[in-house]
């Protein structure tokens, strides 16, 4: 929001002052360090065919915030899009669970020998 507000400028300077000086930027910028943070974390304990889909639950946040906070118009495509996305998620999720599960039941099985 912040960056629409600043527009674009042939002048690099004065566009890089301006966005130096704006504290929504700023916060932007935290979040977004802490947001690759948390997926180096993730990284360390789950598989990364796991982790990416995952991540990717966002971009359903993303879009509801969008349109929230935002004001912003988003087409029928981009909800279908959106919704794609989220079954995906959904189905990596699952398969995590049931991963998981196998696990277990052989470990049980390993220990009963």
């Amino acid at each position: 929001m912040s960056m629409k507000e600043i527009g674009i400028s042939k002048d690099w300077l004065p566009l890089l002052i301006h966005v130096a000086e704006n504290p929504a930027v700023w916060l932007g910028t935290a979040l977004l360090a802490a947001s690759f943070i948390l997926f180096a974390s993730a990284l360390s304990w789950a598989d990364l065919s796991f982790v990416v889909p995952a991540v990717s639950a966002e971009v359903m946040v993303n879009a509801i915030f969008a349109r929230h906070f935002l004001r912003e118009a988003i087409s029928l495509a981009r909800w279908t899009g959106v919704l794609f996305i989220s079954l995906g998620v959904v189905l990596v999720l699952r398969s995590e669970r049931q991963k998981t599960r196998r696990a277990e039941e052989e470990a049980l099985r390993s220990d009963g020998r």
